[in-house]
This record gives C-alpha cells, sequence and structure tokens, in this order.
C-alpha cells in the first residue's frame, strides 16, 4: 500500500507552492528537493522512510506537480528555484534544515547551500546535476566545447518524449511513453510495484510543458549539432551557458556533503544516454565530430573532483556507493540509503 500525505499549499513572496509534510515538528527539518521530470511524490517512499527522524517538507518545484506554473527563465541557472526554495522556507519558518536534492534537484540545493551556507546543517545530493551543467563540457575541470554552447539546452530533448507527455501516453509499445522512459531511472533488474509506477507516471504528468517550462527553447549554433540553448524552460537551465555551481568549494561556512550515487545510472553518468556527446559517440546523433572536440562528458567525475576539493579546503565530504542502483537510489535500495544517511549525520 503507498503511503499517505496530505498535501499543503502554502503562497510564499514568490509563488504558490504544493508541498508533503510528514514528521514531529520537535525534530530537526529536512527538506528534499526532486529532479526534472518527477515531482515531490517521488519521495514519497523517503519520506515514510524518515519521517520518524525528521521534520520533513517537500515542496514542488516551479513547473512540477502542483505549485504555480510561473514560468522559468533559464539565464538564472538554478536561481529560478533556488529562490523559490528560500521563500518557501521563509512562509514556514524553517531554519537551517538538512537539504537533500535529487538529480536537477542536487543542482538546486547546490545552488542555495553556495548562497546561504549558514543556513544549510547538511547536504545530500542523489546522483546530482554535475557542477558544470549538463552536456556540452569536457575533462575534469569541465572546459567548454564550443563558445555557443552547441549541444545543450531544451532543444536538444528527445521531442518524442516530449509529445508523450504531452499526450499523456501510457502504451507499452512506445519506447517513448512515460512507463517505459520511467524505467530508465532504475537498474535493469529493478521491479517497481505497478502502484508505485502508476503514482510516479501521474507524477510524471503534472509537469507543465512548452517553452517557458519543459523542455525548453532553443536557438540555432554554428557548430554540431548545431543547436545551443535558449533562454526559456528547464532543459536550458542546465545549460554551462547559465549554470556553473563549482564555486561551492569557495562558500563559508561548508556544510557536510553526502553524495549518494548508483553506479548503474543512465542519465547522470559519465556515458549518459542523455549527453550529446555520448549520443554521437554511439552514432545515435549524426555527424559527431570526435572525442577530441565533443567526447562525452564525464558527469560523475566532473562531481567527484569538485567535491574533492571542498574536501581539501577543510569541507566534509562523503561519496555513498550504491552497486544495485541507477538514477534512484533512495527508491532502489531504501534501507541502505537510510543507513547510509543516518550513519552520515551521525559521524559529523
Amino acid at each position: 500500500m503507498l503511503p499517505q500525505f496530505e498535501k499543503k499549499e502554502i503562497r510564499t513572496e514568490r509563488l504558490s507552492v504544493s508541498y508533503l509534510e510528514a514528521g514531529d515538528k520537535e525534530k530537526e527539518p529536512l527538506v528534499l528537493i526532486h529532479g526534472n521530470t518527477s515531482s515531490n511524490l517521488f519521495f514519497t517512499p523517503t519520506i515514510e522512510a524518515l519521517k520518524d527522524r525528521f521534520h520533513i517538507y517537500a515542496p514542488d518545484l516551479r513547473g512540477y506537480g502542483h505549485t504555480e506554473k510561473l514560468p522559468i527563465d533559464a539565464t538564472q541557472g538554478m536561481k529560478n528555484w533556488s529562490e523559490d526554495i528560500r521563500s518557501f522556507m521563509e512562509a514556514l519558518s524553517i531554519e537551517k534544515p538538512h537539504i537533500i536534492g535529487w538529480s536537477m534537484g542536487g543542482g538546486v540545493a547546490m545552488q542555495y547551500t553556495m548562497d546561504y551556507p549558514q543556513d544549510v546543517k547538511s547536504l545530500g545530493l542523489i546522483n546530482p546535476l554535475s557542477p558544470y551543467g549538463f552536456s556540452g563540457t569536457k575533462g575534469v575541470d569541465g572546459e567548454v566545447n564550443h563558445a555557443s554552447h552547441a549541444g545543450t539546452g531544451g532543444g536538444l530533448v528527445n521531442k518524442a518524449f516530449v509529445e508523450s507527455l504531452r499526450n499523456k501516453d501510457v502504451s507499452a509499445d512506445n519506447p517513448a511513453s512515460a512507463p517505459n522512459v520511467l524505467k530508465g531511472l532504475f537498474a535493469s533488474d529493478y521491479e517497481l510495484s505497478e502502484e508505485m509506477k502508476d503514482l510516479f507516471v501521474q507524477s510524471m504528468f503534472l509537469m507543465e510543458i512548452g517553452d517557458e517550462f519543459y523542455p525548453g527553447d532553443a536557438t540555432p549554433a554554428p557548430e554540431w549539432p548545431f543547436l545551443g540553448p535558449g533562454t526559456k524552460g528547464v532543459g536550458n537551465t542546465m545549460s554551462p551557458k547559465y549554470v556553473n555551481l563549482t564555486g561551492i568549494t569557495q562558500i563559508s561556512p561548508k556544510p557536510p556533503v553526502i553524495w549518494f550515487r548508483g553506479t548503474q545510472d543512465k542519465i547522470v553518468s559519465d556515458t549518459s544516454f542523455s549527453d550529446v556527446g555520448f549520443l554521437g559517440q554511439l552514432g545515435v546523433i549524426p555527424g559527431w565530430p570526435g572525442a577530441e572536440i565533443y567526447p562525452p562528458q564525464p558527469m560523475v567525475t566532473q562531481t567527484r573532483s569538485v567535491f574533492e576539493k571542498y574536501a581539501e579546503k577543510g569541507g566534509i565530504f562523503k561519496e555513498a556507493v550504491f552497486e544495485k542502483s541507477g538514477h534512484s537510489p533512495q527508491i532502489e535500495e531504501p534501507e541502505k540509503f537510510v543507513k547510509e544517511y543516518e550513519d552520515f549525520l551521525s559521524s559529523i
């Protein structure tokens, strides 16, 4: 049986936010930030597992779930969402929470921590966005492939998947349908209950579709694959043209950081099936100019390097590896996830 939570809503200074809340108000606050193509409902198993230890808040981000569907200004990178989270915390008087961000939500959590380090008790990152953004960079230090940022942004999102979301397609024979794409979040041998799968698919359908939301707009680029980022919508927020989170190594104070990493992740990976460089290498996108010009982005390697520097500069950092998980270790290996998290918090 699925966990049951009351959906709440609060008007902040920026927008109306829908959120889930659970746990004892006398316990430490924990804020959970979901990722792309999802909503706070993806955190329901995590809330159930942690609600006895924390007072938990799980908001829907702008453009997702039941939160107000205001346009997303991609030129701010993660800041649209991180400032929304700030206004959410202020509206509910949430003081110095632990924060966990998943996937794109990890990028939001990093941005929030960069801007308000004194107000974060600890930072958890579940298969997070690389600090150098998504696609378009190479090497451990995130060198930009092209000044035009070709190959990044909303124009590179799978159009068949966007249409399947728009049409609420659940057909088994369409590889781009929401249920089939959902499988890519998990390791190949992971079995999701029908009840949970239906919940997650319906959650995906709550996402707003369009140029100002998902996937965003695009502009022509002079280099392969001849599309670059526009200025609106989700896909463009993650372009290295607009987001760089490496400044987290410079913040003071430095909240303790734990990185939960599923080794079978196909989305945030050094060989990501959503990365233009890797898809070019595989021949999926024709005309690839080769590894010297446009290699696969080493997302995991980049993330590790940034947080090793974070530790070198005095921060606490732990990488927790989940060999049986894909993009969602909090769902795929929940008992290990809870133990790793609680052990980490006990050690700091």
